[in-house]
């Protein structure tokens, strides 16, 4: 990286502005951004759709205001009947279920203590 600062950093001999030196370090940063923040996120909500989408009665899960419960019910409009104790349900958005907290929710307990 130090040798691409220096190459960068040396004038043009014909005198004008290094401006195409600037549009590569912005082409890398930009690029840079892509790889570690836009990606990363497209790729997590793409799972959590498809989890949400998944969802059937039986399933164990926790939303993410943190209650605990089985599926008891998947309704057409987007919502599902959550069994939080024997015989009481809650009526709750499917988008409202917390991937990684119903994947923490339902590993064994000796995997959960490493």
């Amino acid at each position: 990286m130090q040798l691409l600062s220096i190459f960068l950093m040396t004038p043009d001999p014909s005198g004008k502005s290094g401006s195409s030196g600037t549009l590569i370090m912005m082409g890398l940063m930009i690029l840079v951004f892509w790889m570690f923040m836009i990606r990363p996120q497209a790729k997590k909500a793409k799972q959590q759709k498809s989890f949400v989408n998944d969802m059937q009665k039986g399933d164990k899960i926790v939303t993410i205001a943190g209650i605990h419960g089985t599926i008891n019910k998947v309704n057409d409009d987007g919502t599902i009947m959550l069994e939080v104790s024997p015989g009481s349900y809650i009526k709750v958005e499917k988008s409202s279920v917390s991937m990684e907290w119903t994947n923490n929710a339902n590993k064994p307990a000796a995997e959960v203590k490493k």
